[in-house]
């Protein structure tokens, strides 16, 4: 398994790819003879493994089928964190022993969305004789590790013991990547010796009697479905976040805009007003995480361009203002998400749009009914943002930065279509309404990198810099603006033309 960090006080992150199996008590190892793939097996020295899990009192982590533990003996004994990241596959963190047995920090701060600032406290202990079989193939490397454990585990909540045998089957190596087909073949090897899939991703998941796989339970209505999907991925994309990975600030920002998008379009469902303090919190945190979104987009678009221009038309010190200098407003925007993120204020709001998932969709006043959520009444709001913004442009003492506005009005009434189209399954809605929103995202990037130029420009010039490289990023910003401009008759044609065939 390959590691992306070397500090080994730094959490490390690897690729976990495993199948565990349910043998008989009598079943004997199975052979692995006769595989082309294996071209030696050799078998290590017995292990013995005592490990202690940790969740909140709620068991939260094991719903969302993470599992923490502090595990003494073995190879890799540490601290590990497990993280689903496919239906064989795991990420795992992991962090050296330490001293005391309290969850690390970087640990805890990897699912806070999840634990939030409920305690994290032992649910079991699991101990386990370990006999290892490493596979290897015909260049000499290890390609997977098969595992004969017997396990002896305690509950803390009732300190019942359970024991039982459990086979694992994990690929090591390059193969965790592209040994798929090899893991069917080395299980095939273990259903022929009497064994059968476990039932249970985790051994954890045995001993609190959790069944990881189980589907959630269905939402009531597609709106409700829809929500309770994107919280999920908020938590998910949290977690990205916080390991700084690429994009994952902007997605994150993308889920949380369209959960306030979902929710604004049909309030009665969740029996919220215009002015819930839900939405707000939506809306600002949106705003923090824009900091370091826009400065990543305005980052990478200059240095594409710089690189796209010849040599000659690059002047002064226009990369270490636009490309460092983004970089370095990316960071400090990350930071302060980071603490956002980290606030009783976070945790409030992901408690309170996990209770409007959960509750039961409020009763309309008598005599009166919940307006329904349709196409047709987002689409009225697009119509009304296009018709403005047509009459907007068609008046010349109208300054430039209005028109723009009205413009980026026809992209947020055409993102909350998208969103309420993709809800209701009207697919052909949602995705041209999606190119409206992609044209006009592009419009609306072109109106804050031409500002910043702009910007930019003039502190180039007053520290006495060749500002001509400015003007041409410039000249180009401009011709993204008119094509957008200039596209956006046909886009919304083609808009209208979904809508009156889904309706």
């Amino acid at each position: 398994m390959a590691s992306d960090a070397s500090d080994t006080d730094t959490p490390s992150r690897h690729t976990e790819v495993e199948r565990k199996f349910a043998p008989a008590e009598t079943a004997v190892s199975p052979s692995f003879d006769g595989l082309s793939a294996i071209a030696r097996v050799e078998r290590l020295p017995e292990q013995r493994l005592d490990a202690v899990y940790f969740d909140t009192p709620g068991q939260d982590l094991a719903a969302h089928r993470i599992t923490l533990r502090r595990r003494t003996g073995g190879p890799d004994e540490g601290w590990h964190l497990k993280l689903p990241a496919g239906p064989d596959e795991r990420t795992e963190v992991r962090l050296p022993l330490g001293e005391g047995s309290d969850v690390p920090a970087e640990l805890r701060d990897v699912v806070l969305a999840i634990v939030r600032d409920r305690p994290l406290a032992p649910v079991a202990r699991i101990e386990t004789s370990r006999t290892v079989d490493m596979l290897y193939g015909h260049h000499g490397t290890a390609v997977a590790e098969f595992c004969d454990d017997r396990v002896t585990a305690t509950r803390a909540a009732d300190d019942e013991h359970l024991t039982w045998r459990e086979w694992e089957l994990e690929l090591v190596g390059e193969q965790a990547d592209t040994g798929e087909a090899l893991l069917d073949r080395l299980a095939n090897r273990l259903f022929d010796a009497g064994a059968e899939p476990a039932g249970h991703g985790s051994k954890l998941a045995r001993v609190l009697a959790r069944a990881e796989d189980d589907a959630p339970e269905s939402v009531r209505d597609p709106v409700h479905r829809a929500v309770a999907e994107q919280v999920a991925e908020m938590l998910v994309w949290d977690r990205a976040v916080r390991a700084d990975a690429w994009d994952s600030v902007h997605q994150l920002r993308v889920v949380t805009r369209k959960i306030r998008s979902l929710l604004r379009a049909s309030e009665d469902s969740f029996g919220i007003e215009d002015d819930a303090w839900i939405l707000e919190e939506l809306k600002l945190l949106a705003g923090v995480l824009g900091v370091a979104r826009d400065a990543e987009v305005l980052a990478e678009k200059y240095e594409t361009a710089l690189d796209e221009l010849p040599p000659e038309l690059v002047r002064g010190e226009v990369r270490e203002r636009l490309v460092e200098g983004g970089k370095r407003r990316y960071q400090a925007g990350w930071r302060r998400s980071l603490t956002a993120m980290r606030s009783e204020r976070y945790f409030r709001l992901l408690d309170g749009l996990e209770a409007l998932v959960a509750a039961e969709p409020p009763e309309a006043p008598p005599g009166e009914e919940a307006e329904p959520l349709s196409v047709e009444s987002s689409y009225a709001k697009v119509r009304k943002a296009a018709k403005k913004a047509k009459a907007v442009a068609a008046d010349a003492d109208v300054p430039a930065a209005e028109r723009d506005e009205a413009l980026h009005r026809i992209r947020k009434r055409a993102k909350q279509l998208r969103y309420t189209a993709a809800a209701l399954g009207k697919a052909k809605v949602a995705d041209r309404a999606k190119a409206i929103q992609s044209l006009l995202g592009d419009h609306q990037d072109s109106v804050v990198s031409r500002v910043h130029l702009l910007k930019e420009a003039t502190a180039a010039r007053d520290a006495g810099e060749d500002t001509f490289t400015y003007g041409v990023l410039f000249s180009r910003e401009a011709e993204v603006a008119h094509r957008a401009e200039a596209q956006i008759a046909k886009a919304l044609k083609d808009l209208r033309k979904a809508v009156k065939a889904a309706t």
